[in-house]
């Protein structure tokens, strides 16, 4: 979140930087001199469209140095404008444009072994009720005795 009241010190070191008054910078970045009023005064909030058009405007302007005062301003070409950081459990990036891709290896599906069932015998303690035969292709057959 932007801490308005810093937003606003940064705002008007633009507009010292660049040698301007409330009522031309509010002309040059397109907005009503009455919005940019309120926003300097601490009655309203900057919105995203009104952050984009002074970026727009002033290509000197440090995104992160304008939201958060990170960075510094003027940019300079040496100042990197993000950096980003991965957390330490993630995945490495991978290109996913360049022509020479490296296809990770896959470990195989193991398929399920066979196991030996026990016999099973007429003789046994019980009647045989209903015999069911599964097919690989996913089908089956049921068989009852009569």
């Amino acid at each position: 979140m932007v801490n308005t009241e810093e937003f606003i010190k940064r705002l008007e070191i633009i507009l010292e930087y660049y040698s301007l008054n409330a009522s031309a910078f509010a002309d040059k970045i397109g907005v009503q001199r009455s919005s940019l009023s309120h926003l300097l005064s601490g009655r309203n909030k900057p919105s995203l469209d009104f952050i984009l058009k002074i970026l727009e405007e002033f290509p000197e302007v440090d995104l992160y140095w304008m939201l958060n005062g990170t960075g510094t301003f003027p940019k300079t070409e040496a100042a990197p404008t993000a950096s980003f950081t991965p957390k330490e459990n993630t995945a490495p990036a991978v290109d996913l444009f360049s022509e020479e891709k490296e296809v990770p290896q896959v470990k195989p599906i193991e398929r399920p072994r066979k196991v030996d069932l026990p016999s099973f015998s007429a003789e046994s303690e019980s009647d045989i009720e209903k015999i069911v035969v599964f097919y690989t292709n996913g089908t089956f057959k049921s068989y009852q005795p009569k």
